[in-house]
C-alpha cells in the first residue's frame, strides 16, 4: 500500500522533495546539479503519476528514477520550461550540512559513480542491501562489496591527509 493513498501529486512532492534532494546532492556533489536531478526526477514521476501511484511505491520509483538519471547523466537533454518556479519553502538543514562539508564532497568525488551511489543509498537513504541491489541491478553481495570498497577507499584517503 502506498504511503500516499489518495494523495495528490503536489502533496507527494512536498513530502519527498527534501529527501530526494539530499540523495541527489550526495550523488552529484553539487547543489545546482542536485536540484536539476531532483527536478528531472519529479517531472518523470509526475508524467507517470497515475501508474506510479497505482503501483503503490512512489518513493521507491522516484529513488530508482533519480539513481538511473544520475548513472546515465551523459545523455543530457535541454531544459524543460515550466510555467512558474515554485517558491522555496525553507532551507533544509540536512542539505545545508552536506553542502557545507567540502571535505566529505572531495572524498566522495574520488569514488566511482556506482560505489558512491551504493554508499549514499546505504548511509543517506538507509536502504537494505537487497533494495540497493535492485536499484543498481546487482546482487546484495555485490552491494556489500561496493560499499566495503568505497568505505575502504574513503578511509585510505582520509588517513593520507
Amino acid at each position: 500500500m502506498s504511503r500516499f493513498p489518495g494523495a495528490d501529486f503536489e502533496a507527494y512532492v512536498r513530502e519527498v522533495s527534501p529527501g530526494l534532494l539530499r540523495f541527489a546532492h550526495v550523488l552529484t556533489l553539487h547543489r545546482a546539479e542536485a536540484e536539476d536531478l531532483a527536478q528531472e526526477t519529479l517531472i518523470r514521476v509526475g508524467l507517470a503519476w497515475s501508474r506510479v501511484r497505482r503501483d503503490g511505491n512512489p518513493v521507491g520509483y522516484a529513488q530508482r528514477t533519480l539513481l538511473n538519471l544520475f548513472l546515465n547523466r551523459r545523455r543530457r537533454r535541454a531544459d524543460i520550461p515550466v510555467a512558474a518556479v515554485p517558491e522555496v519553502t525553507g532551507e533544509d538543514v540536512a542539505l545545508a550540512a552536506v553542502d557545507a562539508a567540502d571535505g566529505v564532497r572531495n572524498l566522495l568525488a574520488s569514488l566511482p559513480r556506482k560505489q558512491r551511489a551504493a554508499v549514499a543509498m546505504r548511509y543517506v537513504l538507509d536502504l537494505p542491501d537487497e533494495r540497493i541491489g535492485e536499484l543498481l541491478g546487482c546482487s546484495p553481495q555485490t552491494v556489500r562489496s561496493q560499499v566495503s570498497r568505497g568505505l575502504a577507499a574513503l578511509r585510505a584517503q582520509e588517513g593520507s591527509r
